[in-house]
């Protein structure tokens, strides 16, 4: 018995002994894999402590800053990655371009709609007051005169809502008036008589914002001295009361013509005619 004992712990000593080695391996391995996953986390967070987004240069208390930097751009994107690649030019000619581009985006943004304008004033104050300001003019129902700013940009127009004030025509002629500017006078119910002539900012898309505006007794149409073809004058359609459409020329290509005569069929009473019949140049 007791040598049965002795052999059956001699045997799991050799058991032991030629499982050792595999065991030991094992567990030396799962101790290099766990110290090689510790340093990939590691690289893995310091990259992502590198790859934060950092304060950019010029904005930081330790950097030098110039006057130059009235003139950064600090909208971050590809347009201006890429002036960043060109060659600085300033050459007279680049700076004014840029100076113009400045000046443009600058009317742009004034020219954006403002609800508490529109709150305080209503539509049709609010129209009147944004072309008057702008060297425009406007003329009121049962009101004869022609309504302008005078040479310190001032005019005589109600500063709160009055029911009694509604645009019957608007000139905006050599205006420098842009597509964000039309939200301004849209929703004139009395509108009859509307002039563009001569704003050389006007193209198809202002048009077509001009033909949804919400004009339903606009009758005079002047879009003469503009940047309008063929493809913006179809959208016209939309106005159903309109008498007269003042146009460069209705014959200077095919096209147009054809869209001339496919809007006088739309709309019976329209006739579209030349600036050449209107404007008389001396």
């Amino acid at each position: 018995m007791l040598f049965l004992r002795q052999s059956q712990r001699l045997a799991n000593i050799v058991a032991l002994r030629r499982w050792a080695p595999t065991w030991s391996g094992q567990q030396s391995e799962s101790e290099d894999v766990s110290a090689t996953v510790k340093r990939i986390r590691q690289e893995l967070a310091e990259d992502k402590q590198q790859l934060q987004w950092r304060t950019p240069v010029g904005d930081r208390p330790e950097d030098w800053n110039s006057k130059l930097k009235a003139f950064s751009n600090t909208e971050q994107t590809s347009d201006f990655i890429l002036m960043m690649q060109r060659p600085i030019d300033l050459s007279p000619k680049n700076m004014k371009q840029w100076w113009n581009k400045r000046q443009t985006k600058i009317e742009r943004h004034m020219q954006q709609f403002i609800p508490e304008r529109h709150k305080i004033l209503g539509a049709e104050l609010a129209a009147a007051h944004f072309i008057l300001y702008r060297g425009g003019a406007a003329k009121f129902v049962n009101d004869p005169r022609w309504h302008r700013a005078n040479e310190k940009g001032e005019f005589a127009l109600p500063n709160k809502f009055d029911p009694s004030y509604k645009v019957e025509a608007l000139r905006c002629d050599n205006m420098q008036l842009y597509y964000e500017g039309l939200e301004n006078i849209r929703c004139l119910e009395q509108l009859k008589f509307l002039s563009f002539h001569n704003v050389q900012t006007f193209n198809d898309w202002c048009l077509d914002r001009v033909a949804g505006g919400q004009y339903p007794r606009l009758e005079v149409l002047d879009i003469s001295g503009t940047e309008i073809t063929h493809r913006g004058l179809s959208s016209l359609y939309r106005l159903a009361q309109l008498k007269l459409l003042i146009v460069n020329n209705p014959k200077e290509s095919l096209e147009m013509e054809l869209t001339c005569a496919m809007l006088e069929s739309v709309i019976p009473q329209l006739k579209v005619v030349a600036a050449d019949a209107i404007h008389y140049t001396t």
